[in-house]
């Protein structure tokens, strides 16, 4: 059983030490593609293709222009603890004992526009490239056509040993539709994490993104490989909702925590 997630904007590449050896991207071949047409734009060019502030137009343009094709940039760092939003809050890498992040370096799987897919602990270099980018390749007008069917035959063939060959999404719509489902050619189930407030049950983005971690980390730290086992998830509150689920669509719901009080 695999887990996906996205990445995340914001970047935290400052070091950490693990006790764990890190790992290339495995697709790195098809980045050093990607970059080739990548460096060739300006600064007004990503600003314009990904609606970026001047500020940070240049500060990608700059990234772009020093990133090492050779995988050895000395900024480089693990993939799920350089990514530093709300679902990277919920699944907390640096809190993940040794054991947990061994499961998830084979069960856990972040999906990249510039990378394809990610291993957890697979060194990423600052970068932004959103997978929804209508970025010009040689292979067609978006990361969607340049990637084609490379991110589904690169899973598959991840999951080959797997007993439970099931995809558990966590990631947005954006991302997993990289995935094609044809060639990944086995079943995939999304999961869902609605708040309860006066009786109705909401899709808040925040709760929502970081429930998609806390997912992730409750499957590794109790390296959950059935899918069947899903249902169990009951952290912060969130219990299964059997009412609203499918057999490809797993319901949690919970009550809607009380605002966090402002400090004086």
């Amino acid at each position: 059983m695999l887990t996906l997630l996205s990445p995340a904007k914001k970047l935290n590449m400052e070091p950490v030490d693990l006790s764990l050896p890190v790992t290339q991207p495995e697709l790195l071949e098809q980045t050093k593609i990607l970059m080739q047409t990548v460096r060739r734009l300006s600064a007004q060019d990503l600003k314009s293709l990904m609606k970026l502030s001047d500020k940070l137009a240049e500060l990608n343009y700059e990234r772009f222009q020093s990133f090492r094709t050779d995988g050895r940039a000395n900024s480089a760092k693990p993939a799920a603890f350089a990514f530093n939003g709300n679902v990277y809050e919920g699944l907390d890498a640096p809190g993940m004992s040794t054991d947990a992040l061994a499961f998830a370096q084979e069960h856990l799987r972040i999906l990249s526009g510039l990378y394809g897919v990610l291993r957890p602990l697979d060194l990423i270099q600052p970068y932004r490239l959103e997978m929804g980018t209508r970025l010009e390749t040689e292979r067609g007008h978006n990361l969607y056509q340049f990637w084609g069917r490379i991110i589904a035959d690169k899973l598959r063939e991840q999951m080959a040993g797997h007993k439970d060959k099931t995809v558990v999404n966590l990631a947005s719509n954006e991302y997993v539709k990289a995935v094609d489902r044809k060639a990944l050619d086995a079943p995939m189930i999304e999961a869902r994490f609605l708040n309860i407030k006066d009786g109705q049950a909401r899709n808040l983005m925040y709760y929502a993104k970081k429930a998609r971690g806390q997912m992730a980390r409750w499957i590794m730290d109790n390296q959950i490989d059935t899918h069947t086992d899903l249902r169990g998830f009951n952290i912060e509150n969130y219990a299964f909702d059997k009412s609203a689920s499918l057999e490809d669509l797993l319901v949690f719901t919970r009550q809607q925590p009380a605002p966090k009080a402002k400090a004086a």
